[in-house]
C-alpha cells in the first residue's frame, strides 16, 4: 500500500483514535504521542492492511490496548480517566458552569465504574460505533456489550440523581 493509499484510508478516523486515547489517557500529550504510536504500528502493518475487514476497528482495538497497557506501566502513576470534549460557547455563565460541573461527577462516575463498562459507555455513546463493532473492539457478544453499557448508564444515571438530589427529601 502506497503511503497516499495508507493516508486515505487511515485519516478519516484518527481523530477517533485520539479521542479515546484522550479518554483513557487524560494527559493530551499523552494521547497524541499513542496516536502517534498507533499510526505508526499501522504503517508498519501497512502491506497487510487488506486483511481486516475493519481497519478503523482494528486501529481502536489497537489504541485500547496501548492505552491499558500504558496505564498499568510504572510511568503512568499520575495518569487517569477524563473527558473534556464538551464547550458549549452559547450558554450563559452559569449554565457553563453547571454543565462543566456535570461533566466533572460524570468523569468521576465513569472513572468508578468497571473497564467494560467504562469502554463500552466510550465507544457506544462517545464514539458512536455499533453494538457489532464494539464487540469486536472488547471481543465481547453484541448482547453483552448491550448488557454492560446498560448497567453503565445506570450507574451513571443513578449517581447524578444522588448528586442533584442531595438534601432535598
Amino acid at each position: 500500500m502506497k503511503q497516499s493509499e495508507f493516508l486515505n484510508v487511515v485519516m478519516p478516523f484518527k481523530d477517533k483514535l485520539f479521542r479515546l486515547a484522550k479518554r483513557l489517557l487524560v494527559s493530551t500529550e499523552e494521547a497524541e504521542d499513542a496516536t502517534q504510536e498507533i499510526l505508526l504500528k499501522l504503517w508498519s502493518k501497512n502491506d497487510r492492511m487488506k486483511q481486516y475487514a475493519s481497519v478503523e476497528a482494528f486501529a481502536m482495538t489497537m489504541t485500547k490496548n496501548f492505552c491499558l497497557d500504558r496505564l498499568k506501566s510504572k510511568q503512568a502513576n499520575n495518569l487517569k480517566l477524563v473527558h473534556s470534549n464538551y464547550t458549549d460557547s452559547n450558554a450563559s455563565l452559569q449554565r457553563q458552569v453547571e454543565a462543566q460541573d456535570s461533566v466533572n461527577w460524570v468523569e468521576k462516575i465513569m472513572e468508578s465504574l468497571p473497564e467494560q463498562q467504562k469502554m463500552a459507555l466510550q465507544l457506544r455513546d462517545v464514539e458512536q460505533y455499533s453494538f457489532e463493532e464494539i464487540g469486536k473492539m472488547l471481543e465481547m457478544t453484541p448482547a453483552a456489550v448491550r448488557v454492560a453499557l446498560s448497567r453503565a448508564r445506570k450507574t451513571v444515571r443513578q449517581k447524578l440523581m444522588e448528586k442533584h438530589n442531595y438534601g432535598i427529601a
